[in-house]
């Protein structure tokens, strides 16, 4: 195991939250808010000692960087930043608790949105930026953000391949361009020019710039984290209507986009994952729209809330502009089963992801195809490229990883004695980094009942949901820390 080279990019990630901070901390200033101005200050003071002490260690790293290296410095990176990341909520005296402020952290940086607040309004300003922010940054990744902005010096073999890998969602990650520097330089950019420009449709709209930049980060990230005990249900039509395309573009895989970008429009449209995405979310909002006509009072008004809801479940944002736990069974089970598919591979978005699925679908068929003709060599190809069968296998492992998880943390969180449905739905909004459940932990409630140990439970979900498992469950393996 690198220990120093594992230590000298932790010091990284560790100057990069403290830079990141520093916003939250001016606007604290120019808002006078004394608890939060302290909190921030104090947050970043003990961040850059701590990253002064991890780069005193690793300031003579050598040797290669291995793939186990890379998974465990993923999977510490986060809950360490994670850990220091929610300094300001303590020392603000925000969420007193250390649990709940850890909670809150995990769920922003993981893009999860599920809160143990129940009155966000009432939170000072500077805090209430650094809560949404926390999405923006985790939605891309922060180990991909100092790939983007390193001058190079860590290229060694393997060491941005292996971090790309560890923290990219998706069955498979690979390079859009040679250089890997070039690929997340491009991937940020693609993010932050999204980003703007939603913030500019919202603008328009009417929001203060606070509040669309919050929103946006909120949207970008695929988090859900909104600045009103609402969430968007007060806003107008026109600013739901833009979160829910901004929602469902943040939900595509970013490839797609850089075909675009170099004129490779036919690719795009044919791709296959792409397709199957976009043809779940305009099936279930036909469905919805259809089950919960009547509740509302017009088509318009019922299509815009499917349509929402629909995207902000799928892309596992958790925005909400209605209480969509009153709405029917069906509907209900849709929005579920859309929590468990996800978004694409390669978004912003979590859940099993729309890669994965079509890799099963094509995997069954497969299959039957091989009981039906024995003899015949048949092989799995997405967008007409044979598919490696060792992503196949992954695919299988992850599949495999995924049931036994949920099922572990629905035994543990169901000793607080919630009901089935709140139990269920909240490890499944957890593990799949989307934030709203149904019942106690709907669209207009939160976490907050539930025990420090379910909250812990809970946490671990969303590190390994965003993780994609795999960092998470090597970090905490006996046999990754053996001498061997």
């Amino acid at each position: 195991m690198n220990y120093r080279m594992m230590a000298r990019f932790v010091s990284k990630i560790l100057i990069v939250e403290a830079v990141f901070m520093l916003p939250a901390l001016l606007i604290s200033l120019f808002r006078e808010e004394e608890n939060s101005i302290f909190g921030f200050a104090a947050s970043m003071g003990i961040i850059i000692l701590l990253s002064a002490f991890t780069g005193f260690f690793g300031r003579k790293s050598t040797g290669s960087f291995f793939v186990k290296e890379g998974l465990v410095c993923v999977g510490l990176s986060w809950i360490v930043m994670s850990l220091l990341g929610c300094l300001p909520f303590l020392l603000s005296d925000a969420i007193p608790d250390f649990v709940d402020a850890f909670f809150e952290t995990v769920s922003g940086f993981t893009t999860t949105g599920a809160s143990i607040l129940s009155d966000i309004e009432s939170l000072p300003y500077g805090v209430l930026y650094w809560r949404s922010f926390t999405h923006w940054i985790g939605g891309m990744g922060v180990l991909v953000f100092v790939l983007a902005i390193s001058t190079g010096t860590d290229s060694r073999k393997g060491f941005t391949m292996h971090l790309l890998r560890a923290e990219s969602p998706g069955p498979s990650v690979g390079k859009l361009v040679p250089k890997m520097k070039t690929t997340t330089e491009i991937l940020y950019t693609i993010y932050v020019v999204l980003t703007v420009i939603d913030v500019i449709f919202l603008l328009i709209g009417g929001m203060s710039v606070f509040e669309a930049v919050c929103t946006a980060f909120g949207t970008a990230g695929t988090g859900g984290f909104g600045i009103k005990n609402d969430s968007l249900a007060g806003y107008s039509p026109y600013i739901q209507n833009v979160c829910t395309v901004f929602m469902l573009l943040f939900g595509v895989n970013f490839s797609c986009y850089y075909m675009l970008l170099i004129r490779q429009v036919k690719s795009v449209f044919k791709d296959e994952e792409l397709r199957l995405y976009l043809g779940i979310v305009a099936g279930s909002i036909l469905m919805i729209a259809w089950n919960i006509y009547g509740i509302y009072g017009s088509v318009g008004e019922t299509l815009r809330h499917a349509s929402f809801q629909v995207v902000s479940i799928m892309t596992t944002t958790g925005f909400a502009t209605t209480d969509f736990d009153l709405w029917p069974s069906f509907s209900k089970a849709i929005l579920f089963t859309l929590m468990l598919i996800g978004a694409s591979a390669g978004s912003t978005g979590g859940g099993f992801k729309c890669g994965r699925l079509l890799l099963l679908i094509k995997s069954v068929k497969r299959n039957v195809q091989q009981v039906l003709r024995p003899q015949k060599v048949q092989v799995v190809s997405v967008n007409k490229r044979m598919v490696d069968e060792k992503v196949l296998d992954n695919t299988n492992a992850y599949l495999a990883a995924y049931v036994l998880i949920m099922v572990a943390s629905f035994v543990l969180v169901s000793i607080d004695s919630f009901s089935f449905t709140t139990n269920l739905s909240a490890v499944a909004a957890c593990f799949n980094n989307i934030g709203p459940g149904f019942d106690v932990v709907g669209a207009t409630c939160n976490y907050g009942g539930f025990s420090n140990l379910s909250k812990l439970v809970l946490i671990v979900d969303m590190l390994a949901g965003r993780l994609e498992i795999f960092p998470i469950m090597i970090l905490f393996s006996k046999a990754t820390w053996g001498r061997k």
